[in-house]
C-alpha cells in the first residue's frame, strides 16, 4: 500500500495519469506564458528578462515535480526504476529531468530563443505595436520552452510504463 507520502514521489502509472498531469502542466505553462506577456509589454528595458528567468526557475521545477521527476523524488525511487530513468533520460538528452533548476541553465535556455528575445528588446522601442510584438514574442517563447520540456517528461514517463 502506498501512502501519500510516498505517492508524490512516484511517477505516473497510467497513461491517463500522465495525460492528465500533461494538461495541468500545459494549463500551468499557459498562465507563465501570459504573465511573461504581460511583463514585456512595460517598456523597462531587461525587466521582462529578468521576469522570464524567474517565471522559468519557478515553472520547470514545477512540471519536474508534477510528473514526479524531480532530483528529490528520482532519488527516493526503486534503484532500477531509478536506473532506467536515468538512462531514458540520457538517451532523450535532456538538460532539465531530474536535474537543479539555476539560473544559469535558464539562462542557456533562453539562448534558445536568442533572436526572438533579441527582436523581443527592440520592438519594446516602437510604441504601441512594439510592445504588442514584443508580448507575443514572450507569450510564444515561454510557452515554446514550458511545452517542450512537458514533452520531454511525458516522454521519459511514458517509457517507463511501457
Amino acid at each position: 500500500m502506498v501512502g501519500k507520502e510516498d505517492a508524490k514521489y512516484m511517477i505516473p502509472r497510467t497513461i491517463e495519469e500522465l495525460d492528465r498531469i500533461r494538461d495541468e502542466c500545459k494549463s500551468m505553462v499557459n498562465k507563465r506564458a501570459t504573465s511573461s506577456a504581460a511583463i514585456a509589454i512595460v517598456p523597462v528595458p531587461g525587466a521582462d528578462l529578468v521576469a522570464d528567468v524567474a517565471i522559468m526557475l519557478e515553472l520547470l521545477p514545477a512540471i519536474n515535480r508534477k510528473f514526479g521527476l524531480s532530483q528529490e523524488q528520482i532519488e527516493k525511487l526503486d534503484s532500477a526504476i531509478k536506473a532506467k530513468i536515468l538512462v531514458i533520460i540520457t538517451s532523450i538528452g535532456s538538460q532539465l529531468i531530474g536535474k537543479v533548476i539555476t539560473k544559469e541553465l535558464v539562462v542557456l535556455l533562453l539562448k534558445k530563443v536568442g533572436v526572438r528575445v533579441a527582436i523581443k528588446q527592440v520592438a519594446k522601442f516602437i510604441p504601441f505595436v512594439g510592445q504588442a510584438v514584443s508580448a507575443g514574442i514572450s507569450f510564444a517563447a515561454m510557452k515554446y520552452l514550458g511545452n517542450s520540456h512537458i514533452e520531454e517528461c511525458y516522454s521519459v514517463c511514458k517509457r517507463v510504463i511501457d
